[in-house]
């Protein structure tokens, strides 16, 4: 005669179920890292466009300098002509507030400043100017954003550029 089982209680059940409560939560846990990790990436990568949209104007910009001072033709696309050149340097330039001052609704700006004359000290007076001709040195400022159209990131470089 076999014996008689003994009354189950279930703890097997309650234990599986906490079980599958940890089961549960540690999946949403890692979902959750892994949106937060894609959205990351996506910032980034926004970031990284708009740096390389600002850095690209930069050299476009040179190029463009480059065939003014050489009075030759502007490369096909030139983001500014001779004129959009500041010459004076008593005007205070701030480029960290220049392009704080630009929204991502602007795709690209450049400013332009000769400052050779700035460096030694050549005013509105006109003091301090060397005897024999000076290469020229230009501070360029560049603003660009990540997309013409639905942009969230920008980026401005601020550079000296020698010729």
């Amino acid at each position: 005669m076999r014996p008689m089982p003994r009354s189950q209680r279930g703890a097997v059940l309650y234990v599986s179920l906490i079980m599958l409560i940890l089961l549960a939560l540690i999946g949403i846990a890692g979902m959750q890292v892994a949106g937060m990790q894609e959205r990351m990436a996506s910032n980034y990568y926004a970031t990284n466009v708009a740096f390389q949209n600002a850095e690209g104007m930069t050299r476009r910009s040179e190029q463009a300098i480059e065939a003014i001072a050489n009075r030759t033709t502007a490369p096909t696309g030139a983001p500014l002509v001779s004129t959009d050149i500041q010459q004076n340097c008593d005007v205070a330039f701030d480029p960290v507030g220049w392009g704080r001052g630009k929204t991502t609704a602007t795709h690209e700006s450049v400013n332009v400043r000769r400052i050779d004359a700035c460096i030694i000290g050549g005013g509105s007076l006109a003091m301090g100017e060397p005897l024999d001709p000076v290469t020229p040195v230009y501070q360029i400022t560049t603003f660009a954003n990540d997309a013409v159209t639905d942009p969230t990131s920008t980026a401005a470089i601020d550079t000296v550029f020698k010729l």
